[in-house]
């Protein structure tokens, strides 16, 4: 798993299904509203969405699969 000062400042994987009405996206595993409030976030904020969105390696797996 990569160390939080190699994360993009972004979890998104560019395939978000917040768009489409999903409540948690499949891509990122963020919420709809962490999606819409990433950019005003505070660092412990973000800090936290990361931890739980990297818990079990979920996001690391996603990014995997999308090949990036």
């Amino acid at each position: 798993m990569p160390n939080s000062a190699s994360l993009p400042d972004s979890p998104c994987l560019g395939f978000c299904t917040t768009a489409l009405g999903d409540d948690v996206c499949k891509s990122c595993g963020r919420t709809f509203e962490e999606v819409c409030q990433w950019i005003i976030m505070t660092p412990e904020q973000k800090a936290a969405t990361w931890e739980r969105i990297r818990k079990n390696d979920w996001w690391d797996q996603q990014r995997k699969a999308k090949g990036l």
